[in-house]
């Protein structure tokens, strides 16, 4: 979709999953999948090996225990929340006047997009469909000169249908604590903390 970059692959590594992202302050992510002291640590010394700045380490553990085993070279950012949905449709999905929701879907990754009249992006979202019945949704978005009118809840719902008509059953995300206001309202469920953490060694 115009105006987004595109979705980048998930890659295993021996810790679990690595994302390059390519966004400013957010080079890659390091998702620990089954994490502990000794794995946090491997990850963060083949991440301090390669020296570049703005990899992120991601584990569902005790941010205040990631950050004791991780050292000052690494900035926290502020915790987030694992949760989960069963997916269901929306009798209706519907946007304000003044704008437009598309989707698009490729290899089952959907991207929802929510643009004004003369085609500024207000809204965007991904989902992708990673196993038989799940799918995780990332990078959900609404700018702040469009926020408070219902757009990111309609992203939510279209990315929720395209994951449906694909399979999968179960919905998880990593959310912010402003984030998790609006998806407890769409049905989710908070299930573990999420610690975050950028290698930004001073230079």
């Amino acid at each position: 979709m115009d105006g987004l970059p595109p979705h980048p692959d998930a890659v295993a590594v021996p810790w679990g999953l690595r994302v390059d992202v390519g966004l400013p302050g957010h080079l890659a992510r390091h998702v620990l999948l089954a994490p502990d002291e000794e794995v946090v640590r491997k990850a963060a010394a083949e991440i301090a090996a390669e020296g570049a700045r703005d990899v992120w380490i991601k584990a569902f553990l005790d941010p205040d225990a990631v950050g004791r085993w991780l050292g000052p070279d690494w900035e926290p950012d502020a915790p987030g929340h694992l949760m989960t949905v069963q997916l269901r449709r929306s009798p209706q999905i519907r946007v304000p006047d003044g704008y437009t929701l598309d989707i698009a879907v490729e290899d089952r990754v959907a991207v929802a997009c929510v643009r004004t009249g003369d085609g500024e992006l207000a809204a965007s979202g991904r989902m992708a469909v990673t196993g038989a019945t799940t799918a995780v949704a990332d990078q959900i978005v609404t700018q702040d000169s469009h926020q408070r009118r219902g757009l990111g809840s309609a992203v939510m719902r279209s990315l929720a249908h395209a994951a449906l008509d694909h399979g999968a059953r179960t919905g998880i995300l990593a959310a912010s604590d402003q984030g998790q206001a609006l998806y407890r309202t769409l049905g989710w469920t908070t299930v573990a903390e999420l610690a975050s953490y950028a290698f930004r060694p001073a230079r």
